[in-house]
């Protein structure tokens, strides 16, 4: 009798568990697969002209399935996404007309799903084969946080202000910053690899195990500092990156050499080293050795950040064997054929007054006033009247032709002579048609006055230090407008230093706060008289300025 009552109690015990399971589940809905499954395709730009699209690679899908909770598109470069909405837009960046294999999976509860394959043709005609060819060296290549550059990491507004989109004017890290704290140093940890893999770009991050997340996504790292902070967190893996023209506000401003125009869209969440919820990043600039991207916060679309990579490893830059030792003649030109000077590389600035320096000259393109012969380009000077001007002569010039970022300029050349001639040798901000001098910065590498022969000086000029109140030095040489000297400059992220001669004559302190973190371009030029020049000999009549080389080192 015991045993039976037993058995009973038992049998009740797991009916009710049962039941009890039964009712969880319902909880949970119905398990089901998804049904009638489609997938429609939308090429943009596509018709009867142009049956492959516009060019621009973008391609919308359209899906539609009965109890699907969210889709999953897989595409043969190894990339993939998810998401619940029903449509998604993939651009396909290779070069041509190119048919892709996409496999679509409409995933319902449980686990339960369905997929179609399909293949779409679609035309991409952007590319950017030498960013490629920086990025990877033609196979595999590493890069680093800048950590001796100004604004290696740094954050500025982005909106429609176009003196100010661009550039990281509401913070920059200064050099090494970020070391001297445990909570940021592991942002210097980072090795980030770009190759290539059956022509396919790819990338991998190393973040020595820990990443630097910025406040807003420190729950995406698992913690809770409440501020910047380094978390461990798992970047290992394989990331496809595809290269796209770059539409930004910066873009916008359409100023030349400010932006490339070229943006990187890292594959599954990849990111460059510093966690802001972004896998998108515009390249500002690239060369061999420095890479600096703009990209827009995650969750905040009106603030840019910025990073700034080196190819020099953080132990070598600390070291100070970093890339201020520039050796790679990467732009010259030597003068060596008759005529005009070479189009490709020069341009002038025609008018007169000197913009402000009260100078007598009219600027010409005339080969009266610049012209390449035996081997050197000749600026001359000369007393005649043009245009209301008692003088003419010339001002050449690289902007928008070339325009870079650091390096060390060599000019070899021999000075005019006479009394108020003024010969320059220079560089300009680039943006200097947007914010204006002396905002844009200046570094005159050489200027004389005929009314002090032999004196070199080397100025710099930007906010608060323009006109006489330029950062300068002086150097006193033998035989300025009779024999040729080597007049240069280093320019780094940490300093600029002129020379005459190899010899060191001024050093300057190069901070994120001056102007001089940016793309510049050159000039060539003798003014006469003006604010520098001073007065003019009356028996003055022509004197050049002979140029036997220019060039710059990277």
């Amino acid at each position: 009798m015991k045993n039976t009552i037993k058995k009973i109690t038992y049998l009740i015990v797991l009916l009710l568990a049962f039941s009890n399971c039964q009712d969880d589940d319902q909880t949970f809905g119905a398990i089901l697969a998804p049904t009638d499954f489609e997938v429609s395709v939308a090429i943009q730009g596509q018709d009867t002209d142009n049956p492959d699209g516009d060019g621009s690679g973008f391609v919308t899908f359209t899906t539609s399935a009965k109890n699907a909770i969210s889709y999953e598109y897989i595409f043969e470069d190894g990339t993939s996404n998810n998401t619940s909405s029903n449509t998604y837009q993939k651009r396909f960046t290779s070069t041509g007309v190119n048919t892709y294999e996409v496999t679509v999976v409409a995933k319902g509860t449980g686990g339960l799903s369905s997929s179609k394959t399909l293949n779409v043709t679609v035309l991409s005609t952007f590319s950017d084969v030498e960013a490629v060819g920086f990025l990877t060296g033609g196979s595999t290549k590493k890069w680093y946080f800048a950590a001796f550059e100004p604004a290696h990491l740094g954050v500025g507004p982005n909106n429609a202000d176009a003196a100010n989109n661009f550039w990281p004017n509401y913070y920059g890290a200064v050099p090494f910053e970020k070391a001297a704290s445990a909570e940021s140093s592991c942002l210097y940890d980072n090795e980030l690899t770009f190759y290539l893999e059956n022509d396919i770009l790819k990338y991998e991050l190393n973040n020595g195990g820990s990443t630097f997340f910025n406040a807003a996504f420190e729950s995406v790292g698992g913690g809770s500092a409440g501020y910047d902070f380094c978390y461990n967190f798992d970047t290992t893996g394989q990331k496809t990156v595809s290269l796209a023209p770059s539409n930004s506000l910066a873009v916008q401003n359409g100023v030349p050499g400010q932006m490339r125009g070229t943006e990187m869209q890292f594959s599954d969440n990849g990111f460059m080293g510093y966690y802001v919820g972004q896998s998108t990043y515009e390249i500002i600039s690239i060369s061999n050795d420095r890479l600096a991207v703009r990209f827009v916060a995650g969750n905040d679309p009106a603030l840019a950040w910025y990073h700034i990579f080196t190819t020099t490893p953080y132990v070598d830059q600390v070291a100070g064997n970093g890339p201020d030792e520039y050796t790679d003649l990467v732009w010259f030109d030597e003068f060596d054929t008759d005529g005009a000077p070479d189009p490709t590389k020069w341009t002038y600035d025609i008018g007169a007054g000197g913009w402000g320096n009260g100078e007598f000259q009219y600027y010409t393109n005339s080969s009266s006033n610049s012209v390449v012969s035996n081997g050197t380009l000749k600026i001359t000077a000369k007393a005649e009247d043009l245009n209301g001007s008692s003088y003419t002569s010339a001002r050449l010039k690289t902007e928008g032709l070339y325009d870079f970022t650091y390096g060390k300029v060599e000019v070899r050349a021999k000075l005019p002579s006479g009394g108020g001639t003024w010969p320059a040798i220079w560089m300009l901000g680039s943006n200097f048609s947007t914010v204006g001098w002396p905002a844009c910065g200046e570094i005159d590498i050489m200027e004389h006055k005929g009314n002090e022969p032999n004196i070199i000086h080397g100025t710099l000029h930007y906010p608060d230090n323009s006109a006489g109140n330029g950062v300068t030095d002086n150097i006193t040489i033998s035989n300025a407008s009779s024999e040729f000297h080597l007049y240069s400059v280093e320019w780094s992220p940490n300093q600029i230093k002129f020379f005459v001669d190899d010899i060191p004559f001024h050093t300057f302190t190069n901070t994120s706060t001056t102007p001089f973190n940016a793309d510049f371009f050159m000039i060539l030029n003798v003014a006469m008289g003006g604010t520098f020049g001073g007065a003019i000999d009356p028996a003055f009549i022509e004197s050049a300025m002979e140029v036997d080389y220019v060039r710059v080192y990277q």
